[in-house]
């Protein structure tokens, strides 16, 4: 291992504990339980904000995978915190769903079943069981995986649909966020909808599960991936119509390792193989969105060629092992040198060497982009992730 690669890892092995440590210390809720719904860009905690089931489910992923590295039982503890929070208030039994947000007194608030928000359940609950063996953090993985596969499945033309009310009707408003269109087949969540099922297949290994992960990287090969321009398409309707939409870098760099690794997951050699070329393609056309300091702008809309001239704390995160992932199936230091870029990139103008954790990002003039530290979007899953996948892939 090179001087240089030794001390990356350094680094991220502290950034790691950092990062940990911001959310143990800061996001804790003691009067309501769980953690808090937002924490602003100045550090003020919002404590009557409503609570994101995303945000819970990936802090409940990001301490259950750390603490596979770190042995620190303090990041278990964080993980059962947020098992049993999100186990009690947002996992719903009587509809085998996942309310969208509580409000601060646990009451449910949005009760609409976002597939997104299931996915990441399923994602954070395997890994939780994966460290503690907890049989009902398996069983309600389980049960968001079969009523995702019985209710937004699509059989005819296959794919998943977006999202349903709590009793799994069809519902108007598909979004995510108001800055997505409304369609209701969109890359964003058959991304998340596969990482999640490959997690889930890793502690239970299910003949049924692993064929379904298979067909979900053919659909997402065959609909999201332009293998012409290596670029993904990003929304269509149920007929598989595109709606033509911008370029997101931070979306293209994390798919081109994160598909590669479902593949694996699955045993699929065919899969694997395709896999390996579109992480390589989709690396190699990222490399269009990099500045030259290193950081990696947020989307461009190609119609009118105009860059959305922001750089997003998971897009950087995203970054570092898509070009590490190149790295590693090219051997070509090319990419090994944007990711030492992009790290030096991301020391310098996203890390908060004063509170901890991330900012959200930086405009073009390198001003600060004044959105929450801490909140629905605002999660440790992205930098914890990217922290931890380099810690193991660099080896000696």
């Amino acid at each position: 291992m090179s001087k240089q690669l030794k001390e990356l890892k350094t680094e991220l092995s502290a950034e790691l504990d950092s990062i940990l440590n911001y959310w143990l210390k800061n996001t804790i809720d003691t009067e309501k339980g769980g953690f808090f719904g937002q924490i602003d860009a100045d550090e003020n905690v919002n404590a009557v904000a409503e609570k994101g089931a995303v945000l819970n489910a990936r802090i409940l992923w990001s301490f259950s995978a750390s603490y596979k590295v770190t042995k620190n039982e303090a990041h278990k503890e964080i993980a059962t915190r947020a098992f049993e929070y999100l186990s009690k208030y947002f996992y719903d039994p009587e509809f085998g769903g996942l309310f969208w947000s509580i409000n601060a007194d646990r009451t449910p608030k949005d009760t609409k079943n976002q597939i997104y928000a299931l996915a990441f359940a399923i994602y954070g609950l395997s890994e939780y069981y994966s460290i503690t063996k907890d049989d009902e953090a398996l069983a309600i993985a389980i049960n968001l995986y079969s009523n995702i596969q019985k209710h937004s499945y699509d059989p005819v033309h296959q794919g998943y649909l977006e999202a349903f009310t709590r009793d799994w009707q069809p519902i108007e408003d598909l979004r995510l966020s108001d800055k997505d269109a409304n369609e209701k087949k969109t890359m964003n969540t058959h991304l998340h909808i596969v990482e999640a099922y490959a997690n889930l297949f890793k502690v239970w290994k299910d003949k049924s599960l692993q064929t379904v992960i298979i067909e979900l990287l053919q659909t997402i090969e065959k609909h999201f991936i332009n293998t012409e321009t290596g670029h993904l398409h990003l929304f269509f309707d149920e007929n598989w119509i595109e709606k033509p939409d911008v370029i997101s870098y931070g979306h293209d760099i994390e798919a081109a390792w994160l598909l590669l690794h479902c593949a694996e997951i699955a045993e699929d050699e065919t899969l694997i193989k395709n896999y390996k070329k579109h992480a390589i393609q989709m690396a190699e056309v990222t490399k269009e969105g990099l500045d030259t300091d290193g950081g990696l702008w947020y989307e461009l809309e190609p119609e009118n060629d105009v860059l959305v001239a922001e750089k997003h704390w998971w897009v950087q995160a995203e970054a570092l092992i898509g070009f590490y992932n190149a790295y590693q199936l090219t051997g070509d230091e090319n990419y090994l040198n944007l990711v030492y870029n992009n790290w030096n990139f991301i020391k310098k103008y996203i890390l908060d060497s004063q509170n901890g954790e991330w900012i959200w990002g930086i405009n073009r003039d390198y001003s600060r982009i004044e959105k929450d530290k801490a909140g629905f979007w605002k999660c440790p899953y992205h930098n914890s992730r990217a922290c931890l996948e380099l810690i193991n892939r660099i080896t000696a």
